[in-house]
């Protein structure tokens, strides 16, 4: 095991896994909330789709920081 963690391909692809992981999660928890908003009050529908895509970019950004340190690890 400690050898495997001494492996820069394997923390690269953990790395990688848990940066992709965790925003894919978060979207579907962020677009069933709308969804939820939207079917409660339809009106609310413009600021709740604004409110969305600004947190949908938030948490992509975070994947690709993931991505950015990740190949930072292989390749560095």
């Amino acid at each position: 095991m400690e050898e495997a963690l001494k492996d820069p391909n394997f923390i690269a692809g953990f790395t990688i896994a848990i940066g992709a992981i965790v925003p894919a999660f978060s979207i579907g928890r962020f677009v069933s909330a709308a969804m939820e908003a939207l079917g409660r009050n339809p009106s609310a529908g413009p600021a709740i789709s604004t409110n969305l895509i600004v947190a949908l970019a938030f948490t992509e950004a975070i994947a690709i920081y993931a991505l950015v340190v990740a190949l930072a690890i292989k390749f560095v």
